[in-house]
């Protein structure tokens, strides 16, 4: 049945990442990066079924090759940005409903890309991948990547830094609620759009960007892996970071089950579940910086494991289950 996943990556100097680089890799084509002076050849990639670069409504009937053409863009992306820890690209991937004939997923992922385009004024490349065909990867597992640039678009270039690109007190001086909002706000778009694409499609299944327990649902959400550790384990090998997120993930399991088997008077006075939150959610920035510590954490043990590919980073992004 579809499920609901989002998840939002971004493309920064500080981390080595490279807007052409990034572009390549998703669209299976040959760019070179003029700032490095590197080229990225993915061409070999089967698994492509569609892409594009959609911008803001807005710019219909004007001439915008200049950001349709996708070396010149993300090279563009690369050129606005003078400082050394500089985000260059943000990524919206999303998971798309198998329910759906490929016409329609490409129609669903372009509709939630555009509009994206006309709330930030950003340039999207829309790629839509095929399951990976390798072992133990999963049959449905159809997604999109959407890549889009930090800056908006211009008719003659990018231009100032979009609004979700800016910190909490620069939003504040516009009169904007913080940074977090933006995210909350896609996932429950996302959500919408999907849903909205299914109906259309006679199909019942339906997805929600809520927590399960705001659903009223009693379970553990699925078990996720993180990428690099999956690859480890992929390749034979024994990966740490996998086999503590299954014990984290058993031990939850267990302990709701042990409270669903308490009365429920003893549950009320023994108060929230053991590991709830009794602090503020946390912020975007608290999000990312939590991501990036786990990505730094499964890389140093992929570089243990593997010496060899210490020194590159894995450009395989795509959803692992």
């Amino acid at each position: 049945m579809a499920s609901y996943f989002l998840n939002l990556k971004t493309f920064g100097r500080s981390n080595g990442s490279s807007a052409p680089g990034a572009a390549a890799y998703r669209a299976g084509e040959r760019i070179r990066d003029e700032r490095t002076g590197r080229t990225y050849d993915h061409t070999e990639r089967q698994d492509v079924l569609h892409k594009e670069i959609l911008v803001p409504s807005e710019f219909e009937g004007h001439d915008l090759s200049w950001a349709k053409d996708r070396a010149n863009l993300w090279n563009a992306a690369e050129a606005a940005e003078s400082r050394s820890n500089a985000r260059v690209a943000r990524e919206y991937l999303v998971a798309l409903p198998v329910e759906l004939d490929m016409e329609g997923r490409v129609g669903l992922a372009r509709s939630f890309a555009q509009e994206l385009a006309d709330r930030y004024r950003f340039a999207v490349d829309v790629a839509v991948h095929a399951p990976r065909d390798f072992p133990g990867s999963d049959p449905r597992n159809f997604h999109a990547h959407l890549l889009a640039t930090t800056r908006e678009v211009g008719r003659n270039g990018l231009e100032a830094k979009t609004r979700v690109e800016l910190n909490d007190s620069s939003r504040r001086a516009l009169g904007l609620g913080p940074s977090v909002e933006e995210l909350l706000h896609v996932r429950e778009r996302w959500a919408a759009v999907t849903n909205e694409a299914l109906r259309e499609a006679k199909i019942e299944a339906r997805i929600d960007h809520r927590t399960l327990r705001a659903q009223g649902i009693d379970r553990e959400p699925r078990m996720w892996i993180p990428k690099v550790a999956y690859e480890v384990e992929r390749r034979g090998f024994y990966s740490p970071v996998a086999e503590r997120v299954r014990a984290d993930y058993q031990a939850r399991e267990e302990a709701r089950l042990e409270r669903g088997r308490q009365p429920e008077a003893d549950r009320a006075a023994s108060g929230p579940p053991a590991g709830e939150p009794t602090v503020p959610p946390p912020t975007l920035a608290d999000m990312q910086r939590q991501a990036r510590e786990n990505w730094l954490r499964v890389r140093k043990e992929l570089a243990e494991v593997r010496p060899e590919k210490a020194s590159s980073q894995s450009r395989d992004d795509d959803l692992s289950r």
